[in-house]
């Protein structure tokens, strides 16, 4: 057993989640449960092979070997029951600069590209800092689960869209699509000639009875029109090492995006992001599943303590992630008014909704990949700001 209570001082260790709050948050005096990377270590497996590299001492220049590759199409179909190819593989520092070169790759300043909000802040920057067009379609919140407006999703489709960035499982909202509903979404795009980036890196934190399903991996006809973007730093807490993947059946597709990487000297990993890499895929599993039963019950602490102590305030039920979406409209605050209070009654850092564009107003998000003992404290900093 993995001892996930351990309380860790991340002060002063460069931490963009404990350092960074002055910047953006304008005081350093909160408990931060914002930015999503997790207050655990990770596996002992992947602290040893980093250790082992140190040891020898050398960091020149890096290779990709087959083992590498073996080991994410090992993680692929094992997790995801989806057998992938080597030959399909692309490398990145990371998901956002991965899709930034898509971006550059298959659309045009101008071009319109569909996002389904509330939905990963970075999404509209990416669209917007490459000079393109942010076009919405809005996820429906009903009975505390969120569902796709498949008749606007199709409406803006067919408004010129070029490419739907796809936010599987869906961050904030924490669902985690369903075989029909992706095989919906797969077809719509099909029809109407729209290219699917989907942004795949928490589908590892998704428990039982809930599955990840890769869009590519339902159809030889979806792996066409798609580019799958994954990697391990969500899953074993690794976002510093700066690494991840693009899975690109098509041929067609991964040879453009591959010359984009070229042109820009971006297609590498760094030593100590290809060492983790596959040390986590290899060795990670049973960490893995550990964590997210660990995860499961704080998420289950947020729910009943808010359900009984904060009624006004209702949380969305994550299917994956350990991000929690919580509903503080009812509380009739405008979003400075909710900022306001978590910051300077709470003393709490968290992510504010109206970030996540059009529906994220008056929510707010909660990382709880975190010991039991900063949840407790977080929640009692939200009752503290919100309570009455």
């Amino acid at each position: 057993m993995i001892n996930f209570n351990e309380n860790i001082d991340r002060k002063n260790t460069r931490s963009l989640k404990w350092d960074g709050m002055k910047n953006l948050f304008g005081r350093e005096d909160l408990l931060p449960m914002w930015v999503a990377d997790m207050d655990f270590r990770p596996p002992k497996e992947v602290s040893d092979a980093l250790k082992e590299k140190v040891d020898h001492g050398i960091f020149g220049y890096t290779i990709v070997t087959e083992s590498l590759n073996e080991a994410i199409c090992d993680w692929t179909n094992t997790r995801h029951d989806w057998s992938i190819k080597p030959e399909w593989l692309l490398y990145s520092p990371g998901v956002i600069p991965s899709v930034h070169t898509a971006i550059q790759a298959f659309t045009e300043p101008g071009d319109k590209i569909l996002v389904q909000s509330p939905v990963y802040t970075p999404f509209f920057h990416m669209i917007e800092r490459n000079s393109r067009e942010v076009a919405i379609s809005q996820l429906i919140l009903k009975n505390g689960r969120y569902e796709i407006d498949f008749d606007d999703f199709e409406k803006k489709l067919g408004s010129g869209v070029k490419m739907l960035l796809l936010s599987s499982p869906h961050n904030p909202a924490g669902r985690v699509w369903e075989k029909e509903e992706l095989i919906k979404i797969a077809e719509l795009c099909k029809k109407y000639n729209v290219l699917i980036a989907s942004d795949e890196i928490h589908a590892d934190l998704v428990p039982a009875p809930h599955k990840h399903i890769p869009i590519a991996s339902l159809d030889e006809s979806f792996a066409d029109i798609t580019l799958t973007f994954m990697a391990p730093t969500k899953t074993f807490n690794l976002a510093g090492v700066q690494a991840s993947f693009m899975v690109v059946p098509n041929k067609t597709l991964r040879t453009k995006i591959a010359a984009v990487q070229a042109s820009d000297g971006f297609s590498m990993l760094n030593t100590f992001g290809s060492i983790a890499m596959e040390a986590a895929y290899r060795h990670g599993g049973a960490w893995l599943d550990e964590v997210l039963e660990y995860i499961r019950s704080n998420i289950d602490y947020v729910k009943e303590t808010i359900s009984s102590q904060l009624p006004d305030l209702d949380v969305i039920d994550p299917e994956g992630t350990y991000l929690v979406w919580i509903d503080c409209r009812k509380l009739g605050l405008s979003d400075a008014e909710l900022k306001k209070r978590i910051l300077e009654k709470g003393k709490l850092a968290l992510n504010f909704g109206h970030a996540y564009g059009p529906g994220g107003e008056g929510f707010v998000r909660m990382n709880v990949a975190c010991p039991k003992e900063t949840v407790i404290e977080g929640v009692k900093r939200l009752q503290m700001a919100l309570g009455k």
